[in-house]
Order: structure tokens, then sequence, then C-alpha cells
């Protein structure tokens, strides 16, 4: 087999990966019609797509920790049943409000942050669920094709969304059946959970309950600087420049009169650089934490770079480069976390670091979305990646200074000898 691909000789990773790629196209026509649905019902109102981002990521920020904790004490095949059937629940019921004619903002809000609060926990077990399929060997392939399947799906889903809104007339109804199409493809997940086989998991023994099992897992961070630059790039990354959602939503159509096909048609073209950078990510061995920082630093660049394109045509171009960016630094910066830290922990830590990379949407996205209806719909990209360069940068400049803790190997070795030196 392809060491591209190598992974997919378990079976259990097969099936995973099957369901996901129905469902992740699912999802990013859910994205693209949910945004839509607010365009509608708000008028262009760029406040009200960041609160929409906002809160479908606030349960991230408050409730990660717990979610962590959670991941490491239950059965992860168990919880993501149940995460999984809470999240088609929740895109059925905004679908149905939406084909029906009732749905109102303030409904899209709520349902955006019971979505959320699934996601919450979903996402700390599916991240550490994937070592319990394929073990460590694998586990960087893995990662890299779940990134594959992911925008294999982003290049099919926000398309094949924009061409089934204007099917269905553009409007709000059209919107709504989209999302319904969303809450059903989370069966295939759920079919693919049920078909595996629990004797090839390389299940952990769950941790039993005691005080402070998350000030453990905070207390282990600290005590690793590599993981902390990790988590502050991510951090800056996640808070100001991966608002992609919102942001491609004004500029199509506030800077350059676009409908929702030309909308939709965004996000597949930069899931062509994303896509390509997570096929790289899959073939490769070692993940050195330079690649994080050089990757968040290219990201910041070429997001400002594509607020300043004058035409529809050259910011189609730019994109793809804007991806490819994005998923090498989120693919690396995910690998180095999972590696890097101990089995034991590795709920908890996952869930503190999603909570960082998710959990600055609610703050990053309003205030993106304000710079947008203050400055224009430039400022979102040319602000995002001016203020995810800065952060990327004073991250740098912080760990310099504690890196003698861990050594001078820290930058140049790989996740696994990282561990060694610090412990």
């Amino acid at each position: 087999m392809s060491p591209t691909f190598r992974a997919l000789h378990n079976p259990n990773y097969r099936l995973y990966a099957a369901g996901g790629v129905v469902s992740n196209t699912g999802t990013w026509m859910q994205r693209v019609a949910q945004d839509w649905l607010v365009v509608l019902l708000a008028t262009n109102d760029g406040v009200a797509l960041g609160i929409t981002t906002g809160l479908q990521f606030l349960p991230a920020l408050l409730l990660s920790p717990y979610a962590g904790l959670i991941a490491d004490r239950m059965p992860k095949l168990r919880l993501l049943k149940i995460t999984q059937s809470v999240m088609a629940l929740t895109a059925l019921v905004l679908g149905v409000l939406a084909v029906t004619g009732t749905v109102e903002v303030w409904h899209v809000f709520v349902l955006a942050f019971v979505f959320g609060t699934g996601s919450a926990f979903d996402a700390p077990a599916r991240q550490s669920f994937v070592s319990e399929m394929v073990g460590p060997d694998d586990l960087s392939n893995a990662v890299g094709l779940n990134s594959a399947s992911f925008n294999a799906a982003r290049m099919m889903g926000p398309a094949l969304a924009g061409v089934l809104i204007a099917a269905f007339g553009g409007g709000v109804t059209a919107t709504g059946w989209v999302i319904v199409i969303n809450g059903l493809s989370y069966g295939a997940v759920l079919l693919a959970l049920g078909r595996m086989r629990s004797s090839q998991l390389l299940t952990t023994v769950p941790e039993e309950r005691h005080k402070g099992m998350i000030r453990d897992a905070v207390r282990y961070l600290r005590g690793r600087p590599d993981l902390l630059l990790v988590l502050s790039v991510v951090g800056f990354a996640g808070t100001f420049g991966l608002n992609f959602q919102m942001t491609s939503a004004l500029m199509a159509t506030q800077v350059f009169d676009k409908g929702a096909t030309e909308y939709g048609l965004l996000g597949s073209i930069m899931a062509i650089g994303s896509l390509s950078g997570a096929l790289l990510a899959a073939r490769r061995v070692r993940v050195r934490l330079r690649l994080v920082v050089g990757a968040a630093v290219m990201f910041g660049v070429v997001e400002i770079a594509a607020g300043l394109m004058p035409t529809y045509a050259t910011y189609a171009v730019t994109v793809p480069l804007l991806g490819l960016a994005a998923l090498t630094m989120i693919t690396a910066a995910n690998t180095t976390m999972q590696l890097a830290t101990a089995p034991h922990l590795r709920g908890r830590v996952m869930a503190l670091y999603l909570m960082v990379f998710m959990g600055g949407t609610p703050i990053g996205s309003p205030f993106i979305g304000w710079l947008g209806e203050a400055f224009g719909a430039r400022w979102t990209l040319i602000g995002g990646g001016g203020l995810t360069l800065l952060g990327v940068l004073l991250s740098v400049a912080l760990f310099a200074r504690s890196r003698h803790r861990l050594g001078e190997k820290v930058l140049t070795t790989d996740p696994v000898r990282a561990v060694a030196v610090a412990s």
C-alpha cells in the first residue's frame, strides 16, 4: 500500500474514514447553507454572521476541559455515538425550521450553540480515538488522512451546497433542505461506528476518577514549553485567522457582488490547497515544531495578500495557498500534540488544545465581523492575517526564553523524542 494511505490497512479505520467522508461533506454543506441563511435573515449583517460562528464555537471554550475528562474516563466509541446523534438531531431541527419558513435569526443562534456543545464533547473523543484505531506507528498518517478526507469533503460540500441552494430557489427554504441533508449524513458515521470491531481497538484503561484531573493536564502542559508554543500558535490563528466561513461570505457578497454559487465555489477552490496540504502531511514521517511555526507565518502572510486581491478571479487564485498553509499548520500541530502527549493524559490534553484552537473563535469572530462592518470586508482578512502573524512571532519570542528547560533539541527533533527530553 502507498505510504500516503498506509493507515487504511486497518479495517476499523477504513470504516471510520468512509463514514467521515459522507458526514464531512454534509457538514460543509451546512456551513455554507447556515451562513447563507443568516445573510438572508439578517440582510448581510457581518456581526450576525460573527455571532453565529462565535456561538457555535463558544462551547469549545467553556466545556472542552470537562469534555476531555469524559473522553479519558468513558469508552470513546460509546461517547462518539452519543455526540454524533446530538449533532444530527440539531441539524435536522434547524433544517425543518428553515424548510417550513418559521426560522428566525435567534433560532440559528440557539441551535448553533447546541450544535457546538455536541461538537465540544465530540472533538476530544474523536481526536484521541484515532490512536486507539491505528496505534502510534500510523498515527501521523491517519491524522493526515483525516484532514484529507475533511478537505475532500470541503471541495465537494460548498460547491454542492451552492448548486442545491440555487436549484431550490436560493431562499430560506432552499438552505433548509441542504441543512436537512447534513442531518441525514450523520447516519453514515453512526453506521460505521456500529460496525467497528471492538476487539481490534487499542483501548486504553479509562482513568479512575480523582480530584484534580484537569489540573493534572494543565500542570503537564506547563512543564512542556514545546507544546505551549503549539497551543499559542494555533490559538492566535484560530482566534483571528481561521474565520473562512465569515470572511468568504463577506468578500463574495460585499466586495465582489456574487451569489450563493460563487460563494460555495470559493470554499471548494480553497479546499484544493487544503487537500494538498493534508496529503503532504499524510506522507510526512516526522513533524517538527519549526513546520508548525513556518506554516503559521506563511498563513498570516497569504491571508493579508488575499484581502488585497482586486478581483474575484485573483482572490480565487490566492485562496488555495491559504488552504495549503492552514492545513499544513493544523495537521502538524495536531500530530505534535497527540504524539508528544502521554497516553493516559491524551484526552484531556487534546481537549485543552481544542479549547485554545477553537475556543478563541467566540472572541475573534465577532471582532473580525466588526472589522468588516467598520472598515470593509477586506479587513476581515487583512486584520485577521496581521494579528495571526503578530501572535505567532510573539509566541516564538516567548518560547525562545523558556526553551532551555527542555534543551536546544526541541526545535529540531520530532515530537516522540521531545517526550523523552521532557521526561
